[in-house]
C-alpha cells in the first residue's frame, strides 16, 4: 500500500487533491494523508493571548483549509486521516513525511513566470531541499496577466525612472 502525504494549505490545493482522488479510484491501495500547516502567531500577538485561544484559531484556520479537500474526499468515499500542525510549513511537511513513512508527497504549486519564481522563497523549493521523499508537483492555474505583464512592465518603468533621475 502506497502512503501519500497531500498537504492543504492554498487555493492551489485542490489541484493536487484532484490529482489523488483519480488515482485512488484507479487504484484504491493508496493511505492518503492530508496535511494543514498554520503559521504561528507572531510573537507580539502570541503573548496576549492563552495557549487554548492560539490553538482554537489554528484548528478553525485548518478546518477551513482543509473542507474542500475533505468534501472531495468525502464524495467519493476515500478513506484519509487528517494531520493538523502549526510551524515552519516546508519543514513540517519534511517532518511528517519522514514520521509516516510517506512514499510520496503530492503538492500542488502555482505556475509562476521566472522572474516571480526568483523573487519569492517558495515553499516547494525549500520542501524539495529539505526532504528524501519523492515529491510530486501538480501544476495549477497558469500565470495571471498581472504576473505575466504587470510585474515585468513595472520593473521596467522603475528602472526607468532610475535612468532618468540618474541622467539630470
Amino acid at each position: 500500500m502506497q502512503t501519500v502525504l497531500v498537504p492543504i494549505g492554498d487555493r492551489n490545493a485542490e489541484f493536487a487533491i484532484r490529482r489523488v482522488v483519480r488515482e485512488f479510484l484507479a487504484n484504491p491501495e493508496m493511505e492518503i494523508h492530508l496535511l494543514n500547516v498554520q503559521r504561528p502567531l507572531s510573537r507580539h500577538v502570541a503573548q496576549f493571548l492563552r495557549q487554548s485561544l492560539r490553538s482554537d484559531y489554528h484548528r478553525e484556520r485548518a478546518e477551513m483549509a482543509l473542507a474542500p479537500a475533505r468534501e472531495l474526499l468525502g464524495q467519493h468515499n476515500i478513506p484519509y486521516t487528517v494531520h493538523m500542525r502549526v510551524g515552519d510549513r516546508a519543514l513540517v511537511i519534511a517532518e511528517e513525511a519522514r514520521r509516516l513513512d510517506c512514499d510520496r508527497i503530492v503538492v500542488s504549486t502555482a505556475r509562476k513566470n521566472s522572474l516571480t519564481r526568483m523573487l519569492e522563497d517558495s515553499t516547494t523549493d525549500r520542501l524539495l531541499t529539505l526532504t528524501s521523499v519523492p515529491v510530486e508537483l501538480v501544476a495549477g492555474p497558469g500565470v495571471s496577466k498581472v504576473e505575466r505583464y504587470g510585474v515585468p512592465a513595472g520593473i521596467g518603468a522603475a528602472l526607468a525612472l532610475l535612468v532618468a533621475a540618474a541622467v539630470d
